[in-house]
């Protein structure tokens, strides 16, 4: 079993040093991932629902900082050593996906190949109309994206045409270091889990309880199946109860049964000595016991 933090760049983490000592203390830990947030700006006021939140709204005011992921992952590279950099998620759709191709495929080799690309189709459409993204084709335009990506990531020349994007025979380097980086496809509808199944390698749902996380886990793995793919090598993401205290051994091993391969948990701390202390608690309770 692997595991990650989420909401990494959040809080006191939107700081240098706060963003280095959680990197650095949930590395120690023996915590294989960060995973960061994103949105390019929230409007006041807006009217779309949350859905991760029975308020339907985001934690936190609608002014607090959210850096930009992909640039807060490169700093943090250059403070760790092993811990792997993923966006959880990067709103894919949101964005032009031949600068984001030369944007992941440097940090992944100025980071020794440490890159998890997890993505979603995001749900604030004030956001997108501030954007002049449609909100409408997001979720195709997601996919052509990840098409795109691909291409630009492999060895030879690459030509792409769609109705989103168009060239030929055009070189994106440097190449990433790894010789394929994970794109994590996240949500927690049915349309993400088949998303996933036909492109992702990875799936993360992003919340449910445990008999909708095992209905999500089966459809990703009869869409994968449909399109001859292989579901085992689709790997699984998912938050656990608990983080500390009595039961989070358990809840890990229930995940596990469900056919989850990572699982995620908060910051468990806001101050460095804090997280120093309750990761390296974490790894001793839970994680050298999987």
């Amino acid at each position: 079993m692997k595991f990650g933090v989420m909401f990494a760049n959040v809080g006191p983490m939107t700081y240098p040093e706060g963003a280095v000592a959680i990197a650095q203390a949930a590395e120690d830990g023996g915590i294989e991932s960060l995973w960061t947030v994103e949105h390019v700006l929230v409007p006041a006021g807006y009217q779309s629902t949350y859905p991760y939140s029975p308020a339907g709204k985001m934690p936190g005011p609608e002014d607090s900082d959210i850096p930009d992921p992909l640039i807060w992952l490169a700093f943090v590279a250059a403070h760790t050593s092993t811990i792997r950099l993923g966006t959880g998620i990067l709103i894919l759709p949101q964005r032009n996906p031949v600068i984001v191709a030369k944007e992941v495929a440097t940090l992944d080799r100025l980071s020794g190949g440490r890159v998890e690309l997890g993505i979603g189709i995001g749900w604030l459409e004030e956001e997108f109309d501030a954007l002049g993204v449609p909100f409408a084709d997001r979720g195709k335009r997601t996919d052509d994206h990840v098409a795109v990506l691909r291409a630009l990531w492999d060895e030879g020349a690459a030509s792409h045409e769609s109705e989103y994007t168009s060239f030929t025979d055009a070189y994106s380097r440097p190449r990433p270091t790894q010789p394929r980086i994970p794109i994590v496809i996240g949500g927690h509808s049915k349309a993400a889990a088949r998303r996933a199944g036909r492109l992702g390698d990875g799936f993360f749902p992003g919340r449910g309880s445990h008999e909708e996380l095992a209905q999500l886990i089966a459809v990703m793995r009869a869409t994968a199946t449909e399109h001859g793919r292989d579901p085992d090598a689709i790997e699984v993401t998912s938050g656990g109860k608990g983080a500390l205290g009595a039961g989070a051994l358990d809840e890990v091993r229930r995940l596990a049964d469900l056919g989850v391969s990572r699982v995620i948990i908060p910051p468990l701390a806001f101050d460095p000595e804090g997280q120093r202390e309750a990761f390296a608690r974490y790894g001793d309770e839970v994680i050298s016991r999987c």
